[in-house]
């Protein structure tokens, strides 16, 4: 058999081995995410702390004070490149151009803890979330579980406890326009999931 056909059926074998394994590690994080928690008032605050209280380093640069959105409903979401979940892009970008009109940010995080799928530097990052057509805003890398978490992430583990911590990569939390956490769902309901959407609205209400 000639060597490009042996080249070709190789790559084959090796595209569906990924496939696979990715699927697989969908359906994995899937089964160890808790369901989607309820708003902030059927919950006792647990700090004195509110999401205005951090800021994010931009992934071009600078910073991104949440405070700078005070009024504004807020959804963070931690993200990665490889992952089954990625083209949850599309959906993030989809709902930031439905309701940023109205007032809603959406707040990317990239994260490489999970799988190590965003394994990239912020330029590389920043390029491939251009494949997705994303246009709001991105913080640069950051850790979202354990002790060296992003401030922000322990404020929410302080506040919503073990179970609330992100699981996997896309999962979102919604800050309300006092910043408080008004909406939490691990990576499987999607950004333009009924859950999500009505919980915007009803932050989005004046």
């Amino acid at each position: 058999m000639a060597d490009w056909r042996l080249s070709l059926i190789r790559r084959r074998r090796l595209l569906k081995l990924f496939l696979f394994a990715a699927s697989a590690m969908v359906a994995i994080s899937g089964r160890l995410q808790p369901a989607p928690a309820t708003a902030a008032t059927s919950r006792q605050k647990r700090t004195t702390m509110s999401a205005y209280d951090f800021e994010f380093p931009g992934i071009e640069g600078g910073s991104l004070p949440l405070k700078a959105w005070r009024g504004k409903p807020i959804l963070v979401a931690n993200t990665a490149s490889f992952c089954g979940y990625t083209p949850q892009y599309k959906d993030l970008e989809a709902l930031w151009n439905k309701y940023k009109a109205r007032g809603l940010v959406v707040l990317g995080v990239p994260s490489n803890d999970f799988g190590q799928q965003e394994p990239g530097s912020a330029k590389e990052i920043k390029a491939f979330c251009e494949s997705y057509d994303v246009s709001f805003p991105l913080a640069d890398k950051q850790k979202v579980i354990g002790a060296d978490a992003h401030p922000f992430y322990r404020w929410i583990a302080a506040e919503l406890g073990d179970a609330g911590v992100p699981r996997w990569n896309f999962h979102k939390y919604l800050i309300d326009a006092n910043g408080e956490i008004v909406g939490a769902w691990p990576s499987r309901v999607t950004p333009l999931s009924r859950e999500v959407t009505e919980a915007v609205e009803q932050a989005l209400k004046p």
